[in-house]
């Protein structure tokens, strides 16, 4: 039997016009081609219409989140804006113990995008999605003249189920309960700084992008009683960690020697005067269990490729002046304040 033949292109065009935004037959050729062709949105209306059986659930709630992403580059060692726009709008719902289900994508693309770009990246975006197991269900599309934004930006929203009885977030966190990250800490931010090429650092780095919906699943099988999480983006695990602390009223003590840190991100904060804490993480997760849970939690994670590196690297004790402290490596302390400003701009 002869392979099936592929869909002859619909689009003249190599780069996106102004046309494409225009409501007519370019913007449906468009919009048909580079993205319905490929998420395959249940029907046509202007709403997707969804049911799902955990919804019938007694007790089960939505939970529902959006985020907008301007990273630049677009494409960068181990993802892409598609890829990073599906996993951090899934790990937002996954951080606050929902089960994510389906998403929204809507792009606001400059004139004179290459379609080809624009390919790479809702395919991108596809396998991410099916890789986490959610349905880009909806979306739109505008395009603006050049220099009306950067090449492209993306905006995604989530909706998710909280099964019944599932309470995870900050004000849980008691005394005692220990702080567990799923991997090394700035291989995102490290490695766009180096992907912009403006300082000529050479690097194998790659971003940590990925969906952790399956690891906070089998974090909360192991560890029934996890208290809350946080994805470590902008601002890094010091931001996360303020937030959780100052929220839970707890001081959290970070061990310096515990912290899972390449060589080559701990080389370039030394050159470029960074510190690692801050710099952003798309894969890389916090999470507050209790004590006793601790080493389930860590087998869970450690099982599964997103969680092979998780270590245990603080603890929560009574509150005193300052919400996150740092024990360092001298046998000092230093406190961990909140990032002031921004270490690196257009990080996702």
């Amino acid at each position: 039997m002869n392979a099936q033949s592929p869909k002859p292109s619909r689009l003249r065009d190599t780069r996106v016009t102004l046309a494409h935004g225009g409501g007519g037959r370019a913007m449906r050729d468009l919009i048909e081609e580079v993205f319905t062709d490929v998420f395959l949105p249940p029907g046509s209306e202007d709403q997707a219409r969804l049911m799902d059986e955990s919804l019938q659930e007694p007790g089960a709630r939505l939970a529902f989140t959006t985020d907008s992403f301007v990273v630049t580059p677009l494409e960068f060692p181990g993802g892409d804006i598609g890829k990073l726009a599906v996993c951090g709008t899934v790990n937002d719902l996954a951080v606050g113990g929902a089960r994510p289900l389906w998403l929204s994508a809507a792009f606001v693309i400059e004139e004179g995008t290459e379609i080809a770009l624009l390919k790479r990246l809702v395919a991108s975006m596809a396998r991410e999605a099916a890789s986490a197991g959610v349905r880009i269900v909806t979306g739109d599309t505008k395009v603006v003249g050049k220099g009306g934004c950067d090449g492209v930006f993306i905006t995604t929203s989530g909706v998710g189920v909280i099964p019944s009885g599932r309470e995870i977030a900050a004000p849980q966190i008691r005394e005692g309960d220990v702080a567990i990250v799923n991997g090394v800490l700035g291989d995102h931010g490290a490695t766009i700084l180096a992907a912009r090429g403006d300082l000529a650092l050479s690097t194998p780095l790659e971003s940590d992008c990925q969906s952790l919906n399956a690891l906070m699943e089998a974090v909360l099988a192991a560890a029934p009683n996890t208290r809350a999480a946080r994805d470590a983006t902008r601002g890094g695990l010091a931001s996360a960690l303020n937030e959780l602390a100052e929220e839970a009223g707890v001081t959290v003590v970070l061990e310096e020697s515990a912290l899972p840190l390449r060589t080559e991100v701990k080389g370039m904060c030394e050159i470029l005067g960074l510190d690692p804490l801050y710099l952003a993480n798309e894969g890389t997760l916090v999470v507050f269990v209790p004590e006793a849970e601790a080493e389930a939690a860590l087998a869970a994670m450690r099982a599964l490729p997103s969680g092979h590196d998780a270590v245990i690297v603080g603890k929560a004790v009574p509150r005193g002046t300052v919400p996150v402290v740092m024990r360092t490596a001298f046998g000092g302390q230093r406190i961990v304040d909140m990032l002031v400003g921004e270490q690196l701009p257009r990080i996702c």
